[in-house]
C-alpha cells in the first residue's frame, strides 16, 4: 500500500515536472516589475478612489447645506412675497381711501364755496337793504331810530317815545309815519321775514289795567306794530313773528334815566330767507 502511494506520488511528479516550462531570468524579472507597477497603480488608484470619496463626501455635505440655505431662503422669499401682497393689498386699499377722501374734499370744498357765495350774497342783499332803511327814515334818526347790522340781520330800532305815548299800547301819528316808510322798503322785498320785538326798562308797570306787567307790555307793544304792518301796511302775515322780551335785553344797563329811555324800544329784526343755504346744508 504505501508502495502504491510512493508510486502515485512520483508519477505526479513526474507529470508535473513535464508540464511546467522553465522561466528565464529576465521573463522572471520582467513579470516581477510588472507586478510591482500593478501594486504601485493599485496603491495610486486605491488612493484615488479614497479622495474621490472624501469628495463625495465633501459635496454631499455642501450639498446639504446649500438645500437648507435654499430652504431658508425659499422660506424668507415666500413670507416677503406674503408680506408684499399684504402690504400691495394695503396700499391699494389706502390709495382707495385717498381717492374717495380726495372726491368727497372735492364736493365739500365747492358746497363750502356755494355756502360762502350764498353768505356773501346775502351780506351783500343786508348792506343794502341797511341804506335802503337807512335814506327811507332818515327823517325819522333823531327822534330815536337806529338801522344797524348784527350777526348779519338789519336791525331797525324805534324807542317807544316814537310810536307810544307813555304807558300806552296804541301807536301815534308819528309812529305810523315811521312804520310807513319802513313797510314801503319791506313790501318791496318778499324774501326778507320780521321779527318785531318788544322791550322795557326795569321799572314796574303801574296802573296800566288789564297789563300786568313789563313782559305784558312788551308783548302787546310788538302785536300793535305786528297789527299795523298787516292791517294797514298789507304785509304778508307769514313774514312777521311778534315777540315780548320784556326787560330782560336791554341795550344799556345802566341805571340811569337815559338808559332806561333807550332799553325802552321797538326792534324790527329783519332776516333774508334762507331755504337756498338751508336746502344745500342739508343735501
Amino acid at each position: 500500500m504505501i508502495k502504491l502511494r510512493y508510486l502515485l506520488i512520483g508519477v505526479v511528479l513526474c507529470a508535473t515536472m513535464h508540464s511546467c516550462k522553465v522561466m528565464s531570468t529576465k521573463a522572471y524579472k520582467s513579470m516581477v516589475a510588472e507586478r510591482d507597477s500593478l501594486s504601485t497603480r493599485t496603491t495610486s488608484l486605491e488612493a484615488q478612489v479614497d479622495e474621490l470619496k472624501a469628495d463625495t463626501a465633501r459635496m454631499h455635505r455642501a450639498l446639504a447645506e446649500l438645500n437648507t440655505k435654499y430652504n431658508e431662503l425659499n422660506d424668507g422669499y415666500n413670507l416677503l412675497n406674503a408680506s408684499y401682497t399684504q402690504a400691495n393689498s394695503k396700499l391699494n386699499k389706502t390709495s382707495s381711501q385717498v381717492s374717495q377722501l380726495s372726491s368727497d374734499l372735492q364736493k365739500r370744498e365747492a358746497r363750502l364755496k356755494e355756502v360762502e357765495d350764498i353768505l356773501k350774497r346775502r351780506d351783500e342783499a343786508t348792506n343794502a337793504l341797511k341804506a335802503k332803511l337807512q335814506q327811507a327814515l332818515l327823517g325819522f334818526q333823531q327822534s330815536g331810530l337806529s338801522v344797524d347790522i348784527r350777526d348779519g340781520k338789519v336791525y331797525v330800532s324805534l324807542t317807544d317815545k316814537l310810536l307810544f305815548p307813555s304807558g300806552s299800547i296804541v301807536i301815534d301819528d308819528k309812529g305810523k309815519a315811521a312804520l310807513k316808510q319802513v313797510a314801503v322798503v319791506l313790501n318791496k322785498e318778499p324774501n326778507i321775514n320780521l321779527a318785531i320785538e318788544g322791550h322795557t326798562d326795569d321799572k314796574k308797570v303801574l296802573n296800566l289795567g288789564q297789563i300786568k306787567d313789563n313782559w305784558d307790555l312788551s308783548v302787546l307793544r310788538a302785536t300793535s306794530v305786528s297789527r299795523y304792518m298787516v292791517e294797514t301796511e298789507n304785509m304778508d302775515p307769514k313774514r312777521i313773528t311778534a315777540t315780548g322780551k320784556g326787560q330782560y335785553q336791554p341795550i344799556d344797563p345802566a341805571n340811569t334815566p337815559e338808559a332806561r329811555a333807550r332799553n325802552r324800544r321797538i326792534e324790527i329784526v329783519l332776516t333774508p330767507k334762507l331755504d337756498e343755504l338751508y336746502n344745500l346744508i342739508t343735501k
